[in-house]
């Protein structure tokens, strides 16, 4: 892109978990090491079942007293009641603040343009908010959280367009990356099948947390038989979880899609064979971005 944009994310809302406890008691909970969270550095986490299944993804960042979680909107409550189940008698407070909004700023010099340096996680405080190179990948862009009244405004004074959210959708689909819910099943997915090791999504030296087992078992056992791989589409767009076919044998089954480009999570041996996958009449051809670490041969 030749310019900046941005986009408010209103499928986005924020969570704040605060008081005294509220490391130690996110700690044991997701993840990511959540010792990284400061002020300068946002860090990429998951909640999941205690058979490591996917439930929630989320950016969390450091306000003040507080450490707030960039999630989706749409299932914020159901994030903050899973959540509310493990307080017990840790010390904090968990809210949902809808006086916050999210935007999403990218192309070229986004994150420059937000005093921020080329790498994924680095975090500042802006305005009366926050911004942050979106910890997954840097060429994602940023995030800013502000006061939903401000946020326009704000972003138009560091001379950012305002964008549709297709284009930041078309932008986030060419990097191959997820996008919560649309593109990974609740109590289904698993996460090292949607790319979490290499956008940051997993430490592996923390502590233990809900689902560690399953997570560390698919990593250390060579267990991951599928991923999550961007698409091209030749032809009509594939509805998600439309069946994806090689020769007439299950290869897999789309995601989210838009104007040609979409996810698709396809098994291993497939994406390695010569034949092209199809969706009915629709040709599907993987991509390998550049992040992604995968060996498809079938020597491994």
């Amino acid at each position: 892109m030749a310019q900046a944009s941005f986009v408010v994310l209103e499928s986005r809302g924020i969570l704040a978990v605060s008081g005294p406890d509220r490391l130690n008691f996110l700690q044991g909970l997701v993840s990511n090491d959540v010792e990284k969270v400061a002020s300068d550095r946002a860090v990429y986490a998951a909640l999941l079942t205690a058979q490591g299944k996917y439930l929630h993804d989320f950016i969390m960042a450091a306000s003040g007293e507080a450490i707030w979680l960039d999630a989706e909107a749409a299932r914020l409550a159901d994030l903050k009641r899973r959540l509310a189940m493990y307080r017990l008698r840790a010390n904090v407070a968990i809210d949902e603040l809808p006086d916050l909004a999210v935007a999403a700023v990218f192309g070229e010099g986004a994150l420059s343009a937000l005093n921020l340096p080329e790498q994924a996680g680095t975090a500042r405080a802006f305005g009366g908010g926050l911004a942050f190179a979106d910890p997954r990948l840097a060429a994602l862009g940023a995030r800013v959280v502000l006061p939903r009244e401000q946020l326009r405004d704000m972003l138009a004074k560091v001379e950012f367009a305002e964008a549709d959210f297709a284009a930041y959708d078309r932008h986030r689909l060419a990097l191959g990356i997820p996008d919560g819910s649309r593109d990974l099943v609740v109590e289904k997915s698993i996460l090292l099948e949607s790319g979490f090791d290499e956008l940051n999504g997993v430490d592996w030296q923390k502590g233990c947390y809900v689902g560690q087992e399953l997570t560390a078992r698919t990593k250390y056992r060579g267990l991951i038989k599928k991923r999550l791989f961007p698409v091209q589409i030749a032809g009509t767009a594939p509805a998600p979880s439309a069946i994806v076919e090689i020769e007439g044998k299950d290869a897999g089954e789309m995601r989210s899609s838009r104007d040609g480009i979409g996810l698709a999570l396809l098994r291993l041996e497939a994406v390695d064979e010569a034949n092209p996958l199809s969706a009915g009449s629709t040709t599907i051809s993987p991509l390998r971005p550049s992040w992604m670490r995968v060996d498809t041969s079938k020597d491994k």
